[in-house]
């Protein structure tokens, strides 16, 4: 094998961290009170989706090359009903299933990625589980950052390039190198 492998691996711990980071750049910009809000009674809410995102971590990550992902204690529906938690319990439910996720990913192996992994009895390679949840983190980072703008509109703090900004980033960029 070659070092590409433990490149993926190094991308990938880095690839969720700024995940993390730039999802709770959003929720700090955000009263608790906004972090209920939800534009439909269909729709989720900040608070639901910190929920998921940690439940689903919680159970993928916990004995990841040896259970299945979908464990039979996760209670995934409940992950979908606000039940008005504090700020508190839910920045901590969320740093838990963060640090079970960054502690499984660098703990794994070059060697791991050719391993399988059971998702709901169904079996997966390893970096095949790895890019969905990759996916799926990303998909509910953009639910989190797309609320949080709908609710502060103008007061929003962009957390990438703003628009009509390309040109001074680009320039600012060039500058510093």
């Amino acid at each position: 094998m070659s070092n590409v492998e433990e490149e993926y691996l190094s991308i990938l711990v880095q690839q969720f961290r700024h995940f993390k980071e730039r999802a709770e750049l959003g929720i700090k910009q955000l009263t608790e009170e906004e972090l209920h809000w939800k534009p439909s009674e269909e729709s989720n809410n900040i608070a639901i989706l910190m929920k998921h995102i940690s439940g689903n971590m919680n159970s993928r990550w916990n004995n990841f090359l040896t259970t299945d992902g979908e464990s039979s204690d996760r209670n995934r529906d409940i992950e979908f009903v606000d039940n008005c938690e504090p700020l508190e319990k839910l920045m901590q439910r969320w740093e838990d299933g963060w640090k079970i996720l960054f502690s499984t990913l660098e703990n794994l192996k070059k060697e791991d990625l050719c391993k399988t992994v059971l998702l709901r009895n169904q079996s997966l390679s390893v970096l095949k589980a790895l890019q969905i949840e990759l996916a799926h983190i990303s998909y509910h980072l953009g639910q989190i950052l797309y609320i949080g703008k709908q609710i502060k509109d103008d007061d929003w703090i962009i957390l990438s390039i703003p628009k009509n900004g390309s040109n001074q980033f680009n320039k600012d960029l060039n500058n510093k190198y």
